[in-house]
Parts: structure tokens; sequence; C-alpha cells
């Protein structure tokens, strides 16, 4: 890209503006492309339309249609838009990961007691966990925000059932969500190292997350931070 001379035409000072802002907007589709888009012919066309989008506003400039103003204004638009759908895919994709992590904590609960906490903590979270699962995986292939699975319809139909509407069962789910989340975090598992043939002492466990590696505890928090602030969404309605 040609350098702007402060003495140049302000037309093409124009031009040479707006072309910036567009070859901004195309690397910038290009990474989001790569990120989210796997399919290369699929990524291929998502290019090619952001570029003939870029290239129109270009120009409209160019030829007088768009002021500069303008034109930036629709680039500068286009590119929160894309940054704006980035994250939902992000944070759908992240809820359906969160829900997977939540039936593999549950079954590990089923399995390590013995079958002695399935009932009261394993098949909650599995339960839960699942509806995760289902909730985000649909809204991200639809391409959607409002998917409510079994499980939470069922927390809206209790509290329907004693006198309240879908927000209170809304914001009980989200409760229990996390509550489950930081009982499964402050289970006692046994430690790598522990090696006995017999019987475990309590020296041999130690708290679940302390055996979680920084990236994994990171990625908890975050998906439990997204659930309250869900929660604290609702109590806001």
């Amino acid at each position: 890209m040609r350098p702007i001379d402060d003495n140049c035409q302000p037309s093409r000072c124009d031009y040479w503006l707006v072309s910036d802002a567009a070859r901004k907007l195309g690397s910038q589709a290009s990474t989001l492309g790569a990120r989210h888009i796997k399919d290369a012919t699929l990524r291929l066309q998502f290019n090619r339309e952001v570029a003939y989008y870029a290239k129109s506003i270009v120009n409209d400039v160019a030829q007088g249609k768009k002021s500069l103003e303008q034109g930036l204004e629709d680039i500068k638009n286009e590119q929160s838009s894309l940054l704006s759908q980035s994250w939902e895919v992000a944070k759908k994709g992240a809820g359906t990961i969160a829900g997977a992590m939540q039936i593999v904590t549950g079954a590990g609960i089923c399995f390590g007691s013995a079958g002695t906490l399935c009932l009261v903590a394993g098949v909650p979270i599995m339960a839960h966990g699942a509806n995760n699962v289902y909730e985000n995986g649909r809204n991200l292939l639809e391409d959607r925000t409002d998917t409510e699975g079994p499980i939470r319809k069922g927390y809206q139909a209790a509290a329907k059932s004693i006198g309240y509407g879908e927000r209170e069962g809304n914001i009980a789910y989200g409760v229990t969500d996390l509550g489950l989340s930081v009982h499964a975090l402050s289970q006692y598992v046994l430690k790598p190292d522990a090696w006995r043939l017999f019987r475990y002492v309590k020296a041999d466990y130690v708290r679940s997350y302390k055996g979680m590696g920084a990236s994994a505890m990171g990625f908890e928090i975050y998906t439990d931070f997204q659930t309250g602030k869900q929660v604290y969404q609702e109590t806001e309605k």
C-alpha cells in the first residue's frame, strides 16, 4: 500500500484511505474464516464475498456515491459484525465442550464412588452436561441463541407448578449448573502417584481442581462465568 502524501488530492487520499480499510477487513475475514470454517471451499467463498463487499465500498467512494466517512463507517460496521459473530460461535463452542466435560465428570463420580454418589451428584451433572451439549450444539448448527433443552424445560415446568415463571426456572437451572460445577471441582480424587494395592487413605486423595492444568482450569472458570452472567441477565428481566 502506497503511503499517503500530505499534499495528495482529496479524492485520491479518500481512495487510499478506504482501500486500506478494505484491505484490513479482508485480512480480518481471512483470519476468522481460518478459525471457524474448516471446509476449504466454503472458506474461500466466505473470503470472496467479504472481498466483493469491501471492493464495492471502495468503488462507491471512488465514484462519489458515498463519502469517505460513509465508506469507512460501512467497513467498520462489517468488521464489528464479523467479530460479534466470531464471539458468538466461540461461546457456543465453549458451551458444547463444557457440557461434554460435565458428562465425563459425572460418569467419573459414579465410577469413583462405586455408585454411592451417582444419584446425588453423578447423574445430575451428566444430565446438565447433556442438556448443555444439546443447547449449545443446536445453537451453533442452526445459528440461533434460543434453544432450550429438556432439562431446562423441566426446571421451567417445576417453577410454573409452584406459581413462578420460566424466568425463575432458568435462574434455578443456572444456579444448579454452577453448584454442580463447584461440587465437581471440590470432589476428592486419587492422586496420580497413588499406588496402594489395598485400602487408600485420605492422604492419597486430592481435590479435583488441584489436578487440573492451567488451561483446563481457565476454561472451567470461563464457562462458569458465562453461566453466572446468564443467571444475572435472567434476574434483571
